[in-house]
């Protein structure tokens, strides 16, 4: 079942032109990465999906409704996680929830047990009455998913839910997105960084000036884009070559010394004596 689609989708500012002949389809219980730099157009579409901005042109549908027309329940149906997560800071985490639950009209008993039910799953439930401006990143983050899960979401937007994070806690926050996908709860995920797409995501969506240029998992990707290969930069003490071209998968080697600034082409020479190949699957 397809839960996010759009046709043709496109967004202009001007002559600026921010999302271009957008075709997308997001399967139900999937993680899927939007993958691109800043000013690619991610954000952009998401605002789009959301009914927070408008389309130029095309038309999208989130769970069978038109965000535009019917944008209520769309945001009833999706939690949205911004790239900058507001709440008061002068609230605790657990009077912020509360302000949500009220927002979303849910019955004081009902609301207290979902309030208490994310923020254990979130880790936070021991600095529940902690003022939220007292808050890391990594922890207002966390807080952010909290209050996604709030409504019980069948879709939840995550926009670079891990900028901003030290590598533990960006560890820590794909994990709670991989717990996500094991509830079934279908995940977009924005992100400029390919290591933590590749962790997490099913499929990926390659965005490229407001264009979606290349799709797919991230092994056919990388079989698309790199024929299969890739290339691997090493440091170590000179001797290294034939041992390197021994292992399986290696189609070249090359050797390159930091003081006869040679290095192979689109790569920096390292500091010390190194050596560098390009490695295949076993199965080129």
């Amino acid at each position: 079942m397809t839960v996010i689609q759009t046709h043709g989708l496109t967004k202009r500012y001007g002559r600026v032109v921010a999302v271009e002949d957008l075709n997308l389809s997001v399967r139900e219980g999937e993680v899927y990465g939007l993958l691109g730099p800043n000013g690619s157009g991610k954000t952009t579409t998401i605002l789009m999906l959301l009914g927070l901005t408008e389309p130029t042109s095309g038309e999208a549908r989130v769970l069978g409704f038109d965000p535009m027309r019917e944008p209520l329940k769309v945001k009833s149906r999706v939690g949205y996680l911004p790239d900058q997560v507001g709440f008061y800071g002068e609230l605790s985490a657990w009077e912020n929830l509360r302000y949500t639950t009220r927002l979303l009209g849910l019955p004081d008993k009902e609301a207290e047990a979902r309030i208490e039910e994310v923020l254990k799953r979130m880790g936070l439930w021991e600095v529940r009455d902690r003022k939220v401006a007292a808050f890391s990143r990594g922890m207002r983050q966390r807080l952010g998913l909290a209050e996604v899960l709030l409504k019980r979401p069948k879709v939840a937007i995550l926009d670079e839910p891990t900028l901003g994070l030290d590598p533990e806690a960006a560890r820590e926050f794909l994990d709670l997105i991989k717990g996500l996908k094991a509830e079934g709860i279908t995940v977009l995920l924005s992100s400029h960084l390919l290591h933590q797409v590749q962790e997490v995501c099913d499929r990926v969506g390659l965005f490229h000036k407001g264009r979606l240029a290349l799709e797919g998992t991230v092994a056919e990707l990388a079989h698309r884009v790199l024929g299969g290969q890739y290339e691997i930069l090493l440091e170590g003490a000179p001797g290294l070559e034939g041992a390197l071209e021994a292992v399986e998968g290696v189609s070249r080697v090359e050797a390159s010394r930091a003081a006869t600034g040679s290095s192979p082409p689109g790569t920096s020479a390292p500091s010390s004596p190194g050596s560098w190949w390009n490695g295949a699957p076993s199965t080129p």
